[in-house]
């Protein structure tokens, strides 16, 4: 059965045709940066982290090193960042599993890169999968599940993305297909992202931004993901030339 994940409906959003050299051409000329080996290395540490006993800084620098060895070899590093994130890493990941304890008090590990592949009950058209990964999901001490998504950034977020429709639909998906593979009550999952502040100089290192996730944007979340996967299934491969900027198709062969 085909399936379609949270990263691709993010591409078709921006881009229709974008979506079409991406995951029907196959074309990607973005191999990746200091910033996504960064990202990477921190994800690995903080699912080390909740599942096992591990050294945060030793774990995080080995991480690091592996994310920048597999960036493409004609890619010219930018020493002085690497070397600030080798020294942010080790200071960031330490506040974690602290931050954990603190926000949510009592709670059980349920899973870490929890897997989804559920079926796309909603889409008549054509039969599909929502495939995805939940970073980590808790059971805290009221029998409520906390869904987190960790993301790694600068210095944090301001409201406009914290609330920005694509970002949050992706949580809303989460939450909607782990209530499906589990039998669990829409009611009784909450959502976060868990933001992991690079340069922050102080403890803030680790926040939690909760994201509403009732009945009507969870609606919203289905009535997008059906028009997706129509246009989709139809082949409407049309440019938005408003994402053009900054997009690393842009005046080459395959999107003159």
């Amino acid at each position: 059965m085909p399936h379609v994940s949270y990263s691709e409906l993010k591409n078709w959003y921006k881009c229709p045709f974008y979506h079409k050299l991406t995951y029907i051409d196959k074309i990607r000329l973005f191999q990746g940066n200091e910033h996504t080996a960064f990202g990477s290395a921190v994800h690995k540490v903080c699912e080390d982290l909740v599942s096992k006993k591990t050294d945060a800084v030793v774990d995080f620098k080995k991480a690091f090193l592996e994310e920048l060895k597999r960036l493409p070899e004609d890619y010219e590093l930018r020493k002085d960042l690497v070397q600030a994130m080798k020294k942010q890493g080790p200071e960031l990941v330490k506040y974690v599993v602290p931050a954990l304890k603190r926000y949510f008090k009592k709670f059980e590990v349920i899973s870490v890169e929890e897997s989804l592949m559920e079926e796309v009950k909603d889409f008549p058209d054509k039969e599909y999968n929502f495939k995805g990964y939940i970073d980590l999901v808790l059971k805290t001490a009221d029998g409520r599940y906390q869904v987190i998504d960790w993301k790694t950034c600068s210095w944090g977020w301001d409201a406009r993305k914290k609330s920005d429709k694509m970002m949050v639909y992706q949580l809303i998906f989460y939450k909607y297909y782990l209530s499906q593979k589990y039998d669990i009550s829409l009611e009784n999952i909450d959502v976060y992202f868990g933001l992991l502040k690079r340069t922050t100089k102080n403890s803030n290192k680790v926040e939690f931004v909760k994201v509403t996730s009732g009945e009507k944007r969870i609606q919203n979340a289905i009535n997008f993901l059906n028009k997706a996967l129509y246009n989709i299934n139809k082949k409407n491969y049309i440019k938005n030339r408003l994402s053009c900027e900054g997009c690393e198709f842009k005046k080459t062969v395959y999107c003159p």
